[in-house]
């Protein structure tokens, strides 16, 4: 098996090398960014991409808006080696993880600051809106940007989500108005308005409503079973505000500070099970918090960065089941953070970096169950990091020490601390040709959520953390093709293992469910990424982006074992993206295709458990309109145009063909 991995990757880099033998590649030192143009910059900041040591995607605001996208887990879905959990519609829960190393070891942050769950250890993405965003970005290990908390150090994936500051370069306010609307009663206003106050401080605020009552027909058949309806309790209705207050006192340092409220009332739609689609649950989250970043140079060689954070999150759910005393059942879980961190970073010479960052943070639960433990957990995270970075070449190394002090009602405190290193690199093969090969290791671990030590009779305190050793090597061209007028060309493919270890799952007893540290899971794969303009007559452009990603993901728990060597559940051996976009002076049109292999939805593979495959395609056309001062974007989307039935999640139908439009008001 592990030959064949390997001819398959040495295949993918042969290819490479072969190809980039008819193309020239142009150089695009970081070290005159800011000589540059702006249409400069944009192209860097795409070719910079294949300079990273571990493999990052990167989608910016324009590419979005072509694409029409709308929400954060329409973006993640074009990135390869990425797994999109889905419960279907608007207002289904949505987590992504990363090479299957599931939710929990991928971590979100957003501007710089990481957003945590104590609870369940994974992040709803579906909350997060795109009409206010600059970029969203995907590492997979260690990034080369070193100069950052500790906290990001701390996941073996870290998804990305950089908020766009407004330009006063021509007035002192920024007004943006517009309105989204679409099938099963979709509906999503927005306003954002910036001020620029004077010289030194500026503010935005960004205020959004969406509904949607999600009551789309399905189609499908389980086990011999058709079954036809329409999806009952999928409504959602959320409200999201953010205010942002941006200070630039010079020689002093810039100052960022961010409030931010969620609050979002929706059903839980049931699973399509035995010819039932009833559902009672309702599900209200509240999420709000305050962040600050301070960033300053304090010397020539010093740099200085700071955060703090204090997060509040409450959670309502309720059933409405008669089968209880009074009707419903109501459980409320309240949970906050209190966050710190401190950043310096030395360079002593013009090519080598070194960092220290120190983290520390305190979770708190709270729940209305019986018996309930009330855990508090404290945390310190400590990076030492250095770097060695020139035109050709550069080398990363960190070490994270993790120390952990829990507390909890009737259980005695506990301690916990562990060392977790990481190296790589990346290599410019020739003076003048952008060519490299990179590669890197991580060892990381999550620890036990609060949910898996404390949540009724399925808890248990003596769980271990579970460890990843993540390994990877690949191979990267950027540059342009003259003969065929493409006048950018990026193409990486990276072979990669991982190894998780005591993975915690909950084991069956004679009564009861419990968790343990029982479970191994080995993880091969292949991610290739292709990215390319073409020059068309009369200044219009094509671009083309795709992905696939190859993965063999399978139990390595017991030997002997139903399930040894099975892929692990919702994990497809092979996925794929495409995107084709047309840009012209009258209409932007882009084409997208989703196409899923088929995968189980238990650990035992076989034919019951099996899910088929699927093929997705949208299609996009948006139009921009200048007046005078004014911009109108307009934009419609046709999701699933071929109407395809098919589950994320098995039980939960998809919706069908679906569509969108919506206009923006800019001055």
């Amino acid at each position: 098996m592990q030959s064949g991995i390997y001819r398959k990757i040495l295949c993918l880099i042969g290819i490479t090398l072969s190809c980039s033998g008819m193309l020239r590649g142009q150089e695009r030192d970081s070290m005159n960014i800011r000589e540059l143009t702006d249409v400069e910059i944009v192209e860097k900041r795409r070719t910079s991409v294949t300079r990273e040591s571990a493999p990052v995607q990167l989608l910016e605001k324009g590419r979005i808006e072509q694409l029409g996208l709308q929400n954060l887990s329409e973006a993640v879905r074009r990135f390869s080696g990425v797994t999109v959990r889905d419960y279907g519609g608007v207002g289904g829960l949505k987590t992504v993880s990363v090479r299957s190393l599931s939710a929990h070891h991928t971590a979100v942050s957003y501007d710089g600051v990481t957003i945590t769950d104590a609870q369940s250890g994974q992040v709803d993405i579906s909350r997060f809106s795109l009409d206010d965003v600059e970029s969203v970005s995907l590492v997979m290990g260690q990034s080369d940007e070193i100069f950052q908390t500790a906290r990001m150090f701390a996941s073996a994936g870290v998804l990305s989500i950089k908020t766009e500051k407004p330009s006063f370069e021509h007035r002192s306010f920024y007004l943006q108005g517009g309105v989204d609307a679409g099938s099963f009663g979709y509906v999503n206003p927005s306003i954002r308005y910036g001020q620029k106050l004077n010289k030194t401080y500026s503010f935005t605020l960004h205020s959004d409503w969406m509904h949607a009552d999600s009551r789309y027909p399905y189609s499908t058949s389980y086990e011999n079973i058709h079954m036809e309806g329409k999806r009952k309790n999928s409504d959602i209705e959320s409200f999201r505000t953010e205010i942002n207050l941006y200070s630039d006192w010079q020689q002093k340092g810039t100052l960022q500070v961010k409030g931010y409220w969620f609050d979002s009332e929706r059903g839980l739609p049931g699973s399509l099970i035995y010819r039932e689609d009833y559902s009672v649950e309702r599900l209200q989250n509240k999420n709000g918090f305050v962040q600050a970043a301070y960033q300053n140079s304090l010397h020539e060689k010093v740099s200085l960065k700071a955060f703090a954070k204090v997060d509040y999150a409450r959670t309502r759910y309720q059933d409405f089941h008669s089968a209880y005393p009074d009707g419903h059942k109501t459980d409320r879980y309240t949970q906050k953070e209190y966050y710190g961190s401190v950043v310096l970073g030395y360079e002593p010479f013009k090519r080598v970096r070194f960092v220290l960052s120190q983290d520390f943070y305190k979770n708190e639960l709270e729940a209305t169950l019986n018996n309930f433990a009330d855990p508090r957990r404290y945390t310190s995270l400590t990076i030492i990091g250095a770097q060695y970075r020139n035109s050709r070449f550069t080398a990363t190394g960190s070490l994270l020490n993790t120390f952990i002090k829990e507390e909890a009602e009737t259980y005695d405190p506990s301690k916990s601390k562990r060392l977790s290193p990481a190296v790589s690199f990346s290599y410019r093969l020739f003076p003048h040709y952008n060519l490299r090969v990179r590669g890197s290791y991580k060892d990381i671990f999550r620890t036990p959520t609060f949910n898996d030590l404390y949540y009724g009779q399925s808890a248990k305190k003596s769980l271990k953390p579970e460890k990843a050793r993540q390994y990877n090597l690949g191979v990267t061209w950027s540059g342009e093709v003259t003969l065929l007028a493409i006048d950018y060309l990026s193409v990486s493919a990276d072979g990669y293992y991982n190894q998780v270890k005591d993975k915690i799952i909950a084991f069956p007893t004679m009564f009861i469910w419990q968790m343990t540290n029982m479970g191994q899971v080995n993880i091969k794969g292949i991610d290739f990424n292709l990215s390319s303009r073409f020059v068309l007559p009369a200044g219009m452009f094509l671009r083309m982006y795709g992905n696939y990603s190859w993965q063999d993901a399978t139990d390595a728990t017991e030997k002997g074992s139903k399930v040894y060597g099975h892929q692990i559940p919702y994990t497809p051996v092979h996925t794929g993206n495409t995107s084709v976009t047309w840009e012209n002076p009258w209409v932007n049109i882009s084409w997208l295709l989703t196409a899923v292999g088929q995968r189980y939805s238990m650990a035992q593979n076989i034919e019951q458990n099996r899910m088929p495959g699927y093929v997705e395609q949208q299609l996009s056309f948006n139009r921009d309109i200048k007046w005078k001062e004014v911009l109108l974007k307009l934009h419609v989307e046709i999701l699933n145009i071929g109407d395809v039935s098919y589950d994320v999640i098995r039980y939960y139908p998809m919706p069908g063909r679906t569509f969108r439009a919506g206009v923006k008001v800019i001055y």
